[in-house]
């Protein structure tokens, strides 16, 4: 069974779990962005507290030349870390944003 099969898996067997969606959208990062990008998304909307889906999306508008989208994302994470008070995230999200935006 392929690292993807596996991890197709793991969604099937529980896709409440936003980590299942997480780790299958990294996964595809590497090889179909479009697939990555839907699930990403999808992330964002069904489990919008989900921080770490806000890098990886950002970072993936970002190879895919769509500043303006990865703008938008990093905000939005940088708000949804502050309001968890992840101070980590913040700093890693506010990093993102600066590279981007200092391109």
């Amino acid at each position: 069974m392929t690292r993807l099969e596996q991890l197709r898996k793991f969604l099937e067997d529980d896709p409440a779990d936003p980590f299942n969606v997480y780790a299958l959208a990294l996964e595809y990062q590497k090889t179909d962005h479009s697939i990555a990008l839907r699930l990403f998304k999808q992330l964002v909307l069904e489990h919008p507290n989900y921080l770490a889906t806000y890098y990886h999306l950002g970072k993936l508008y970002q190879t895919l030349e769509q500043k303006d989208h990865a703008i938008k994302i990093f905000n939005a994470g940088v708000e949804k870390a502050r309001a968890q008070r992840d101070t980590k995230s913040v700093h890693e999200l506010q990093n993102a944003l600066q590279e981007i935006l200092f391109e």
